[in-house]
């Protein structure tokens, strides 16, 4: 198991990424989980639960295995988004890795910023041998950025999802610790 009792505050050009401080974080990120585009990219089901999502937001914190930060633009100072690393994989070594970028922060750079600082975060700081994701094939976007970042693909779910009645494949991509150490050499 992977101890990420820790919660981090980690500063980029134009991003902060920090534990939820949910009383201030709420209404931003209640926006974000209630937007048409996070609910079609993410797959969420738009029934909505404020009470379940609230204490949901409470607990984050509190989660040793498991590492929930929001996403801050620095200049605004308001949250634009998340990113989660969770769902450990004993066999693996491996942990899953998501991430939502609300209204607010698309189109600005922010969703690589935070990929890019949450991984190098977790090879800096924990003995993980990789860190995978899925993208649905609907998401173009996400899915260059985590190729930049390193990801690649492993293998295809076809037919993950429907959506507007169409059946979408979700791709699933890898990030290994050597790729990761590769790239830093390179860089």
């Amino acid at each position: 198991m992977i101890d990420l009792k820790d919660k981090p505050t980690i500063a980029g050009d134009k991003i902060t990424l920090r534990p939820f401080k949910t009383a201030e974080d709420f209404p931003y990120i209640e926006a974000c989980l209630q937007d048409p585009e996070v609910i079609k990219l993410t797959g969420s089901s738009s029934e909505y639960n404020r009470e379940e999502v609230l204490d949901w937001y409470n607990t984050r914190n509190e989660q040793p295995e498991r590492l929930d930060l929001a996403i801050m633009d620095r200049e605004r100072k308001v949250l634009v988004g998340e990113a989660v690393v969770n769902l450990y994989d004993e066999n693996n070594h491996s942990m899953n890795f998501r991430i939502l970028i609300g209204p607010r922060g698309r189109d600005q750079g922010f969703g690589s910023e935070a990929t890019q600082l949450v991984v190098d975060y977790i090879f800096k700081n924990t003995d993980l041998n990789q860190l995978t994701l899925s993208v649905f094939a609907f998401n173009p976007r996400a899915k260059r950025v985590y190729e930049k970042v390193g990801f690649i693909i492993d293998s295809v779910d076809e037919k993950d999802l429907e959506s507007e009645g169409e059946w979408i494949d979700s791709i699933n991509m890898k990030l290994t610790r050597e790729d990761w150490k590769q790239k830093q050499v390179e860089e």
